[in-house]
């Protein structure tokens, strides 16, 4: 027989949006009763994530501290003409750490695995096997929406955490490497030392379209480490592989973007479309947006719909400027030399690049990223930033 389940906050999709907010809410109210429900086996999926120091303010890095796996003072970049270490602490969380802290900070039956959901609104969730869920506030963070709603690019990855025996040399993360052949726009290899012969090697590329040839970068990633002299053990010993395509937003409808799936529904992550628009990243906008959940008096639907729809509106509104770079990199740039416009970029103030990575950049530092001859040609460039919505 169905049965209903009832709760204070039902938060729809295990992902790190939905993870975050059930353990803020969980630490900072105690008093409200939670459901959380994932249609995986795991909170979490499958995933690295990783953020720069600047990324999280101090005051919400208690939300952070106990997912962290790693951590390194500074990291390193490389382009064809210039290469540098920068000095900024850089954290990667693996999600199996993930998925045992937010099943520590909730009660066991909090938790729903493996179920799907066929809708929900404001107060109620519907499950597919006929269960249903009764609650105060409901929350989607399901992911992407109906990304047809806006105008993307893509940076979509190939990721394999490599067993190197003999050890790979690498101290740091090297955030990019672009002195890589460069195709299907702009690519790099991203690298994560997580022990002296455990490194995750990840195949990216700045893209026009979203479909990925997962076989090809693996090859690639092959003939990567096999020019750094890496002696990698057999692929029956790869400790994880994953891949996705994340958007890379030039433009759009918010709104209509925000209406799709239920218009006065609350929503998280990048079904609220929190996400950086030119990396793609979401992880400092989930938990800055968990904190304000948490610190919330009323989690209501209506409450909770109006709180994460106003704060992902003024992200948009405030993140022009990074559609405008998006519009040059993708409508301006030739696929083949998207590259140098990110090898000018890493040649400016290593605070200037922090404040970009984390989303809010200063008037001086938009004025410097602009200032000087484009990478790109003028005409093109002016073409490509008309209409940025």
């Amino acid at each position: 027989m169905p049965v209903t389940h009832e709760c204070d906050l039902a938060i729809v999709g295990g992902g790190l949006a939905g993870g975050l907010i059930a353990m803020a809410v969980a630490a900072r109210r105690p008093d409200v009763t939670i459901r959380i429900v994932e249609g995986g086996d795991v909170l979490g999926g499958n995933h690295v994530w990783s953020f720069f120091d600047a990324d999280v303010a101090k005051d919400d890095r208690w939300l952070l501290t106990p997912l962290v796996c790693y951590a390194w003072p500074d990291y390193d970049i490389a382009f064809p003409a210039h290469a540098r270490t920068i000095a900024q602490p850089y954290y990667s969380i693996e999600s199996e750490r993930f998925d045992a802290v937010v099943r520590k900070a909730l009660p066991a039956d909090a938790i729903m695995l493996g179920r799907k959901v066929l809708a929900c609104s404001a107060t109620a969730v519907v499950l597919a096997d006929g269960d249903r869920i009764e609650a105060k506030g409901v929350i989607d963070a399901r992911g992407a929406g109906d990304l047809s709603m806006l105008e993307v690019g893509w940076q979509k990855f190939v990721g394999r955490t490599l067993d190197i025996p003999a050890g790979h040399g690498v101290t740091r993360p090297m955030v990019m490497d672009a002195t890589v052949a460069q195709h299907d726009g702009y690519r790099f290899v991203y690298l994560l030392p997580f022990s002296p012969t455990r490194l995750f090697v990840e195949d990216t590329y700045y893209s026009d379209g979203s479909s990925l040839n997962v076989r090809a970068l693996n090859h690639r990633i092959d003939v990567y480490a096999a020019a750094r002299g890496w002696e990698v053990a057999g692929e029956a010993n790869d400790l994880r592989e994953e891949r996705g395509a994340l958007p890379v937003v030039i433009g759009g409808d918010f709104e209509g973007y925000w209406r799709w799936g239920g218009a006065k529904v609350a929503k998280a992550g990048a079904r609220a479309g929190l996400f950086h628009p030119t990396t793609g990243y979401s992880l400092p906008d989930a938990v800055r947006l968990a904190v304000r959940i948490a610190a919330a008096d009323d989690l209501s639907g209506e409450a909770l719909h109006e709180l994460t729809h106003d704060y992902a509106r003024e992200r948009w509104e405030e993140r022009r400027f990074y559609r405008l770079l998006d519009a040059m990199l993708f409508r301006a740039a030739d696929p083949d030399v998207r590259y140098k416009v990110l090898e000018r970029f890493y040649r400016l103030h290593p605070k200037l690049i922090s404040r970009f990575y984390s989303a809010r950049s200063t008037t001086k530092d938009k004025l410097r990223v602009l200032a000087g001859k484009p990478p790109v040609p003028v005409l093109r460039a002016l073409r490509a930033i008309r209409n940025i919505s």
